[in-house]
């Protein structure tokens, strides 16, 4: 499990391009730099009392910290500052490309810069439906940001985006897919034969007016 997180870490940094992984004592720093989440650390090898110095020592605000544990094991370790991030998990699949369907009236394209693979899908009228991407790393792929548009859901769009970056990440030389589900995707994920390696929980720093 602890390389596919390590995967994972590295895969989403190329996704939404920003500063690669650096490594610490209790597992990897990313740095961000955005006003909503400016440092995302991820914690690999921390007990509870190096978690809590962790915390403790952190005093701006928008930093995130995530774990692969269950909620209630992190929650003791964060004040009242701390905000605590929806439910998540990690999941992964061997890649295995299929046909790609998409429903009458829709197109899809896709395009590669930077060690991402951007798909969209349009609907007949050139707006955007559905979209999604993966960040190339080696043998493995984050699948990343997979959105289908309120007015086109429940059509297979997200199956389609799915399918059409599995495409690509097997050209690419991936064998390895692996993502970060919210509880909402994982019932799409699932239903390609993704599995749930371990939970994804995330802790926000929020604090209050000095």
């Amino acid at each position: 499990m602890r390389e596919l997180a390590r995967a994972w870490v590295e895969g989403w940094t190329v996704s939404r391009r920003v500063p690669r992984p650096v490594d610490r004592p209790w597992g990897l720093s990313i740095e961000v730099g955005l006003p909503t989440q400016t440092v995302r650390h991820v914690l690999l090898d921390a007990d509870a009392g190096t978690a809590r110095g962790l915390v403790a020592g952190i005093t701006e605000p928008a930093v995130w910290i995530k774990a692969f544990l269950e909620p209630d094991v992190m929650e003791p370790w964060f004040g009242a500052a701390w905000e605590p991030d929806d439910p998540g998990f990690l999941m992964a699949v061997d890649l295995h490309p299929t046909p790609v369907r998409l429903p009458d009236g829709y197109t899809a394209t896709a395009e590669t810069a930077g060690g991402v693979v951007l798909v969209r899908v349009l609907a007949a009228d050139g707006q955007l439906a559905a979209r999604g991407q993966i960040g190339l790393n080696g043998a493995t792929c984050v699948f990343d940001q997979i959105v289908t548009e309120e007015a086109h859901q429940r059509r297979g769009l997200g199956t389609a985006v799915m399918g059409s970056l599995t495409h690509a990440a097997a050209e690419h030389g991936a064998a390895t897919g692996i993502l970060g589900a919210t509880v909402q995707g994982r019932a799409l994920y699932e239903s390609l034969d993704w599995k749930v390696v371990a939970p994804l929980t995330g802790f926000i720093h929020r604090p209050g007016p000095a």
